[in-house]
């Protein structure tokens, strides 16, 4: 029966989220709902295709009724958590219209605009019912795309609390963010930086706040598809993607939903609920960042059709001895674009890197090493298991702190307009260039791993 009220959602669209709350609350499951939505900026959407310089910003009533429609169906949702991107900060009446309606139907709302007075931004907006607001932070990256994110740290309450251990804390960080467009292939390596900040950002939140193991959803417009080595990366620290866990898909499954027409006149599903449970094991940031790279590394190589052999020998090529050198290994990052340019591989980053392939610190890397760290990388495939967003977090000989916590169950996701789940974008939809996604979970008790 759940699996065919799920199909019924789905099919139905997302303004049908109301139902699946009622649902769960029937069976006494109490849940959240969180919503991401890329709202276009008026500074960016074109009114014609003929005059590229005609901007929507121009033109108040147009951009007055698109943003006040949006608003419409956000409050219709009444999602407990709501992520924007593309916010138009630079406009004060836009943001004071946002803050207004929200703040009047109950959200604590809080904006960033990206740096260099891009005019955009973000806008994270939680229920005051719902949720106690324990802090906010903002990153500001500071780097090629002038990019933010932004971290809430919040507590659920009642009547949550009546349905658990009140004991147990109920918390969640929450992280919104839009990172950079890939322009060209040499950005790819730039998106990835900005989700190793975030990362390190909330692990460093975590430990200074002497945080247990909380959940985390990373919310937002990613600008990267499954495909990509931002998802692969995520997937490596546990994260899963909160539409593919309640669809059941794999990566086999990439075409069957979208949520973005981009400038390009591209389709593609670039925005996600991401979510780690606190039973979840996470591997070292660091390994996984250095992994990443890696796995970029291969991806130009084999790009460029060269086999293991061919790799190793490209790899020495400033000597003839059956080992790499260091000078020999920064010289083949230059030739692959990463690095050599204001947005490529820093000096620090390129040593981190060249310390995870020399395992035995010898100062050279030999063969086996090549093999092991560079050549065959270890993306984690745990993305793969999907099990509802719940990881036992006990297998392959992780130890695991019986100590309970709270964590989440991906109940439903679903994306509006109801077009894109089935890969098509609908001609007649002008709210944005981007679906809205809607993601319900439910409060589960479960084991913290250590």
């Amino acid at each position: 029966m759940r699996t065919k009220r799920k199909g019924r959602i789905s099919r139905i669209g997302s303004y049908a989220i109301a139902s699946s709350i009622r649902d769960n609350n029937h069976h006494h499951q109490p849940c959240i709902t969180c919503t991401t939505f890329n709202i276009l900026a008026p500074i960016y959407k074109r009114l014609s295709n003929q005059d590229q310089s005609c901007r929507e910003s121009d033109c108040r009533a147009n951009w007055l009724a698109r943003n006040h429609r949006i608003l419409d169906w956000l409050l219709y949702e009444r999602s407990s958590i709501i992520c924007l991107q593309e916010f138009w900060v630079g406009n004060e009446e836009l943001v004071n219209m946002y803050e207004k309606r929200l703040g009047d139907a109950g959200y604590f709302t809080f904006k960033l605009g990206r740096t260099n007075n891009r005019g955009d931004g973000l806008l994270t907006a939680v229920r005051k019912d719902y949720f106690r607001v324990i802090n906010y932070r903002e990153l500001l990256f500071h780097d090629f795309g002038d990019r933010v994110a932004q971290l809430l740290h919040v507590e659920l309450i009642t009547p949550f609390s009546r349905c658990r251990n009140t004991d147990l804390r109920q918390e969640i960080i929450i992280v919104n963010t839009h990172l950079l467009f890939p322009h060209d292939s040499s950005l790819c390596l730039e998106r990835l930086r900005q989700v190793y900040k975030i990362l390190q950002h909330v692990e460093a939140y975590q430990k200074e706040n002497n945080l247990n193991p909380t959940p985390i959803m990373l919310c937002g417009d990613w600008n990267g598809s499954k495909r990509g080595h931002v998802y692969k990366f995520l997937r490596s620290q546990g994260f899963v993607s909160s539409y593919d866990t309640a669809h059941q898909y794999t990566d086999a499954d990439e075409q069957k939903w979208i949520s973005h027409l981009n400038h390009r006149g591209n389709i593609c599903g670039v925005d996600f609920i991401w979510l780690l449970n606190p039973n979840k094991y996470r591997r070292i940031l660091k390994t996984s960042w250095s992994e990443a790279v890696f796995g970029m590394f291969k991806y130009l190589l084999r790009r460029a059709s060269l086999t293991e052999s061919d790799t190793f020998a490209f790899l020495r090529a400033d000597n003839d001895g059956d080992y790499i050198t260091y000078s020999g290994f920064c010289e083949a990052l230059q030739q692959l674009n990463l690095t050599g340019h204001h947005h490529g591989l820093s000096v620090e980053e390129t040593e981190d890197l060249w310390v995870q392939a020399d395992i035995d610190g010898n100062g050279i890397v030999d063969y086996e090493e090549f093999q092991q760290r560079i050549w065959k990388t270890t993306w984690s495939d745990q993305g793969d298991e999907i099990s509802n967003g719940v990881q036992d977090g006990g297998g392959g000989g992780i130890k695991v702190n019986q100590e309970q916590t709270i964590g989440f169950s991906v109940e439903n996701a679903v994306l509006f307009p109801p077009e894109v789940e089935k890969g098509r974008w609908p001609e007649n939809y002008s709210l944005s260039d981007h679906a809205r996604l809607t993601v319900v979970f439910s409060p589960i008790q479960m084991p913290r791993s250590c």
